[in-house]
């Protein structure tokens, strides 16, 4: 018979020191590592179950609760699977992800709330404001965070399941998008998406609401931040919507998927496939 399975917190547990001391990591990364490494372990303490009738004892450790620990989201996030391929409608579905620049994936490292919130609505403003234009539809999709790239470097990308159609102004009809290997113009989607988050952006540095360290420090001055943000203006980006792999009830956790993602891609693109 074969042993138990080994888990992501034994190997963290077992080769994480020696890890850790042969590659420097940033320190998100350590405290990852040891929320996995002591999640419902006794060093998180827990609590003691008795039962007064045939006097069992047990004892449930607290888990960590990071969203990247295996047990502690595993569940959680085949439920919310679950629940979004309940959702699907009878119809084609395209496969699109939006990603932020290098440059302002940094910025978005010491101030993710207000970064990733830009992301969210430039992106979401984006698909229904060119789906209305274009196709003269009410776009309906979802979007999902990812905050790794395949190499696991910070690197903050929206990937969106969007259907090939949507419903008419007065919601009385579906209207089909023309078959076509991208669901709308890829310049439009593009430049609009560049726009929006450059926008917000600036928005943000002006309100003051963008903590700014270490390299990033110089940007305080407005003339460098203006600086730093001006070639963004004119970056070209790259656009790729295709059929999700396997079809859309598989979405985007395909390890094929993952394995070509090109965390190079500019400002909107997909995996591709």
């Amino acid at each position: 018979m074969s042993g138990p399975t080994p888990e992501l917190a034994d190997i963290f547990r077992q080769h994480g020191p020696a890890y850790r001391q042969a590659h420097p990591l940033p320190l998100y990364q350590h405290r990852l590592m040891q929320a996995i490494e002591t999640c419902r372990t006794a060093v998180l303490g827990g609590a003691v179950e008795w039962c007064d009738h045939c006097q069992y004892t047990h004892t449930v450790y607290r888990s960590c609760g990071n969203r990247h620990c295996p047990k502690c989201q595993g569940l959680a996030r085949e439920k919310w699977l679950r629940q979004r391929q309940a959702e699907l409608l009878p119809t084609e579905y395209f496969h699109v992800v939006f990603t932020l620049p290098e440059q302002i994936a940094s910025i978005a490292f010491y101030n993710k709330e207000v970064v990733y919130g830009i992301l969210f609505r430039a992106t979401a403003q984006t698909l229904l404001t060119t789906a209305a234009e274009r196709l003269g539809v009410e776009l309906g999709f979802f979007c999902v965070l990812h905050s790794w790239g395949q190499n696991l470097h910070f690197h903050p990308h929206l990937h969106c399941v969007v259907p090939g159609g949507g419903l008419s102004p007065d919601q009385e009809r579906w209207i089909t998008a023309p078959r076509r290997r991208f669901l709308l113009p890829v310049k439009v989607l593009s430049n609009l998406f560049r726009r929006l988050v450059l926008e917000a952006l600036r928005k943000a540095y002006a309100d003051g609401a963008l903590q700014l360290f270490e390299k990033l420090e110089p940007l305080r001055d407005p003339r460098a931040s203006a600086r730093f943000l001006a070639p963004l203006q004119k970056k070209d980006s790259v656009v790729y919507a295709k059929p999700p792999f396997g079809g859309p009830a598989l979405w985007f956790w395909s390890p094929t998927e993952l394995q070509n993602w090109d965390a190079s891609a500019g400002f909107v693109s997909d995996s591709p496939i």
